[in-house]
Order: structure tokens, then C-alpha cells, then sequence
């Protein structure tokens, strides 16, 4: 099904440590034999980087080449196919409803990264088809979609959470238009799409999956008096770091005796640190820092809970399926969450661990109290959890993006500015 199939993946930055999922998308979808190259708008210049960086065999061209090897794109774009490099460069130019809102990137700009991957696929005739796909919808997908009509590509975008929801109606009803296939990763997400773009958008729901030989319950766990609460996010506002403290105090308050560490790092940090302090939670939680998904594994399977705490923050950032919340619950630990996004598709409250309602700190302190008194509690939804988990294998969901990606490539161009060629990477 995926022998010959090739799939040139444009993304916001490379490797990205809080973008873990596109690796391992990326990772499965070779080991079914999907050949990938990738574009990064930017590098990511991160101090972790995830070991499996390296079992990536797709080649990465970052798009902020000098200024030689970019005029060399456009003269080579324009001089293969002029009628789609002038149509395409008044269509950036004059679609202005495809900009706007969290897509920072002007039309010029998005036009100039386009030309340089649709330099790097090629345009001319004879070449197997290459399926453009974009994660986020914001700047790569409008890369990706001025790449798609310079090269009559077939393009489909991935559209996750804040990069959703946060460009303009207009943009994601023009990006949507022109896709084969839009990919999200839960049933809110879906249905804002289709709320936004219209009944019949091309909408599929795939949720991220994770490595279930990896993450799996220890066979041994510690056995420690003291309890320990793990959580793991970046650290921004969305994720709720701030009333997972407070929530803490209150159990502190209340006379519990736990330990929290919270992996992650992010812009919050400082604030978040001192926000700890104040609470007088110094000696309880500790900031653990970034790290890698084999060192989050060990963290997973030495916690007794696992807990995250997101919340809509007022500018319409949201989680969808919080790929950590997966994980922990793939090693087996019963969790702590909130109601918004996706979260509620994957817990179910009760069963596999305990819902509060986001940004309610004295509800999320009576789950987790409830949780922290109770280890018989823990481990029966601690092995619900693990159950559940095994609906979200990347194999399976590798699986069924390759079939997506196969069946536009095949089909090959087709809304008006698609007539033309097909495009290979090369």
C-alpha cells in the first residue's frame, strides 16, 4: 500500500522536543515504507533533542536559505512553469482572507518558502506524484498550499489546537478548500472545522498515536510511602500548570502527603516557580525541566498519578488529546485531567481516571485526593488506563494517514489551479 508513495511534510520548525508526535508520525510512516522528505520553515536550535532524531531517514531542507540559492528557486520555478509561478504569486498577493490571526508569516514571505519547496520537488512533466501535507494549520499549511499550486502537488494540512483556532474563519475556510484531506486529532476539533468550513469539508479524525512497545506499565513499580504526582507539558498558559499548584496547596492544606514533579519548560517558568514558593510548596514540587521521551518513560512508570490540568485560555488556545495524557496512561497510571478539548474523548471519568472541571483548583485537589488516599483506587484505573491506551497505536494511525495520502496522490490534481503536472521530491 505505502511502496512508492512519497510525502513531503512541511513543518513549523525541526526537531521541535514539544512536537514529539510529528517525529513519530514521521518515524512510523517509514516503517511502512512512505518516503518522506521534510521542509522546516525554521530550526529549532533546541539544547534536548529526542535520540530518534537520528532514525529519521528523510531528508530536512530548512526554508531561510541566502538570498543566492533563493533567487535561484524563483528563476528555476518560473522558468519551468511561468503560468503557474505568476498565477500563484497574484494569488498570495491578492488572497488576503488566507491571512491573518496566529499565521505570522505575510503573503510574500509564504510565497518565497513555497517557491523553494516547490524548487526542491520539481515541476516537470513525467515525474511520479508527491503529496504535499502540512502540520498546523497556520504557516505550514499556507506554505503548504502555495507550494501545492506551484507544483499541481495534492496538499492536506494537519490542524491541532491553537493554530486552528486562532487564524481567521477565512483562512481555514480558503485552506480547507483547497485540501484533499484536513487531519485532526479530536472530535472538537472536527467539529469546529465543519462548523467553520461547512457540511462536506474533507475532515478525518486520527488521533496521535504512541509507541505501545514503549510505553507500557513496569513490571516492578516502587514501592514509596510518600506518593508521587507527575505531570508533563509546556509550560504555557493553556496547560493550567498554575491551578495544578494551587491545587496542591490544597491538598498540603489538608494535611496530604505527596510529592509532585512537573517535566517541561517553557515561557511560564519563572512565573509558575514563583507562584510555587509563594504557596509554600518548595519542598513538595519541583520543576524538572525538558526531557527526552526515554527519560519521560522511567518518570511515567515510577508515578503513582499522573496529572494535567488545561483550560481555554481567553484568547482561544486550547489542548486537543494531550499526547502525554496517552502515554502515561499507555505505562499504566491512573489520571488526574480537566474537561476541555478532546480530553474527555480519551478519559473516561470513572473508569480509566478522574475528570475536574478546567480551572477549578478545589475540584482538581479532590480528585487528586481522591487518588493519593486510595492505592487500590490507583490501580484499578491505572489498568483501565493502560487498556484504554492501546486504541492509540501509531502503527494503526501511520496506517491510515499512508491510505489518505496515497488515495489524493493517486488521484492526482484536482480544483482549477491544479491542472498541470505532478511534482516528485527529489
Amino acid at each position: 500500500m505505502a511502496d512508492g508513495l512519497r510525502v513531503a511534510y512541511v513543518v513549523r520548525s525541526w526537531p521541535r522536543l514539544s512536537q514529539t508526535f510529528v517525529l513519530n508520525e514521521i518515524l512510523a510512516l517509514e516503517r511502512i515504507g512512505v518516503g518522506i522528505t521534510l521542509f522546516a520553515m525554521s530550526r529549532s536550535d533546541e539544547a534536548v533533542v529526542q535520540p530518534q532524531v537520528a532514525e529519521v531517514r528523510a531528508p530536512v531542507h530548512h526554508l531561510d536559505e541566502g538570498p543566492l540559492r533563493r533567487a535561484g528557486a524563483h528563476l528555476e520555478v518560473a522558468t519551468a512553469s511561468p503560468w503557474r509561478y505568476l498565477r500563484t504569486l497574484a494569488f498570495a498577493l491578492t488572497g488576503r482572507r488566507l491571512l491573518g490571526g496566529y499565521t505570522q508569516s505575510g503573503a510574500l514571505a509564504a510565497f518565497d518558502r513555497a517557491v523553494l519547496v516547490a524548487a526542491r520537488l520539481g515541476v516537470r512533466r513525467g515525474r511520479p506524484p508527491v503529496h504535499l501535507h502540512a502540520h498546523f494549520a497556520h504557516d505550514p499549511a499556507l506554505v503548504g498550499l502555495l507550494a501545492h499550486r506551484l507544483t499541481g502537488s495534492t496538499f492536506s494540512f494537519t490542524a491541532h489546537a491553537r493554530d486552528l483556532y486562532q487564524i481567521p474563519a477565512a483562512a481555514l475556510r480558503g485552506r480547507v478548500r483547497e485540501a484533499t484531506t484536513v487531519v485532526t486529532c479530536c472530535r472538537a476539533n472536527l467539529e469546529h472545522i465543519v462548523e467553520v468550513a461547512g457540511e462536506g469539508a474533507p475532515v478525518e479524525l486520527i488521533y496521535h498515536g504512541v509507541d505501545l512497545e514503549w510505553f507500557h506499565p513496569s513490571a516492578a513499580r516502587p514501592q514509596d510511602p510518600v506518593p508521587l504526582v507527575v505531570s508533563v507539558g509546556r509550560l504555557v498558559e493553556k496547560k493550567g500548570f498554575d491551578d495544578l499548584l494551587r491545587a496542591c496547596a490544597l491538598l498540603v492544606q489538608a494535611g496530604a502527603v505527596f510529592r509532585c514533579e512537573i517535566y517541561g519548560d517553557g515561557p511560564c517558568r519563572g512565573r509558575l516557580e514563583a507562584l510555587r514558593d509563594s504557596l509554600g510548596l518548595g519542598d513538595v514540587v519541583a520543576f524538572r525541566g525538558q526531557r527526552t521521551q526515554a527519560e519521560l518513560v522511567r518518570a511515567y512508570q515510577e508515578a503513582d498519578v499522573f496529572a494535567l490540568t488545561p483550560r481555554l485560555t481567553e484568547d482561544g488556545d486550547r489542548d486537543g488529546v494531550p499526547n502525554v495524557l496517552v502515554e502515561a496512561m499507555a505505562c499504566g497510571i491512573p489520571v488526574v485531567s480537566t474537561v476541555v478539548g478532546g480530553v474527555a474523548e480519551l478519559v473516561d471519568d470513572g473508569c480509566d481516571g478522574l475528570l475536574a472541571p478546567a480551572g477549578d483548583s478545589a475540584a482538581i485537589a479532590a480528585r487528586l485526593g481522591s487518588l493519593l488516599g486510595d492505592a487500590e483506587l490507583r490501580r484499578r484505573l491505572g489498568g483501565s488506563a493502560a487498556r484504554s491506551a492501546s486504541r492509540f497505536d501509531r502503527a494503526s494511525a501511520a496506517t491510515r494517514l499512508a491510505e489518505l495520502f496515497a488515495h489524493a496522490a493517486t488521484r492526482g490534481p484536482g480544483r482549477e489551479a491544479h491542472s498541470g503536472p505532478a511534482a516528485v521530491v527529489r
